[in-house]
């Protein structure tokens, strides 16, 4: 991630557009993205006041922000209701859409008061998203206890997330469930998770993982999670010409399904205003060049 750059991506962004890397996949008949790049605030913009990153936002063609949490910009749970009104007024006068905020509520604890604890946050931030008028309350797994029954976790965190939902659904607000954590990560098992979930406000943010590459595809994983999926990460563009994530076929897939919300860009370096806004250029030319296929 530290590698990464505006010059790197144009780099990459001019190889696409000459046909010097691999060849794209077929697009299937005539089928236009539907969805626009946004950004959550972690890294590049994590130390920007919320001014700043919805300025460059507006500047650099970033569609939307996922706001998480302890960053810069401030949005946090402990807003007042005309801080609330305020932020909604700044997402709205910049024309940025606030998707929602990314917490840190995770539900793996082999200790139920701090599950409950987590379910509880969880709820204030639904509130919160709904106050500012977003989309969505980030929430992860975040691996697996040691030595614990897997299957066991996997229903707890299933049951936790039911309760999410429900004061999701009451407040019109979603629950991305992050494709998170080791063992958690693996498709299949978040597929169990969302199973005993069942909560029609409960969806996932497919994480664009290592592990859900099999064979260079991610086709397969896909299946697996397509019918939850409610938002997306993505990190580094360049893995797709470096054969490490097809970013590509990725793209092609959210096609095929119709998906019209945002792919967030998620990088693990964070930025001055200045080289930020210039990543942030770079990082969206390749974006363009992959998203057509």
């Amino acid at each position: 991630m530290n590698t990464l750059s505006r010059r790197s991506f144009l780099a990459a962004g001019a190889a696409l557009a000459s046909g010097g890397l691999c060849p794209p996949l077929t697009q299937a008949a005539d089928e236009a993205a539907k969805f626009k790049l946004g950004t959550v605030t972690y890294n590049v913009p994590q130390n920007w006041d919320l001014p700043t990153l919805l300025k460059v936002c507006k500047q650099t063609g970033i569609a939307a922000v996922e706001c998480r949490t302890t960053h810069k910009h401030g949005v946090e749970r402990t807003l007042t209701a005309d801080q609330r009104k305020d932020v909604k007024k700044q997402f709205a006068d910049a024309g940025v859409v606030f998707w929602g905020c990314g917490s840190v509520c995770e539900f793996q604890s082999t200790d139920a008061a701090v599950v409950k604890k987590n379910v509880e946050d969880c709820k204030e931030f639904v509130k919160l998203v709904h106050d500012i008028g977003g989309t969505g309350v980030k929430v992860r797994p975040n691996g697996m206890p040691k030595g614990a029954d897997e299957q066991k976790i996997f229903e707890q965190i299933g049951k936790a997330l039911q309760e999410c939902g429900k004061a999701g659904a009451d407040a019109g607000i979603e629950i991305c469930v992050e494709v998170h954590g080791a063992i958690t990560q693996i498709p299949k098992n978040m597929k169990t998770i969302m199973e005993v979930c069942g909560h029609k406000s409960v969806g996932v943010t497919w994480n664009s993982n290592p592990t859900d590459v099999e064979n260079k595809s991610v086709a397969a994983n896909f299946a697996l999670l397509k019918p939850w999926i409610r938002s997306v990460h993505i990190n580094d563009l360049t893995n797709d010409a470096a054969g490490k994530y097809p970013y590509r076929e990725l793209f092609k897939l959210l096609r095929g399904i119709g998906y019209d919300r945002y792919t967030m860009c998620e990088v693990g370096k964070s930025y001055d205003v200045a080289e930020g806004a210039e990543f942030f250029k770079g990082y969206k030319k390749l974006w363009d060049e992959l998203v057509k296929g």
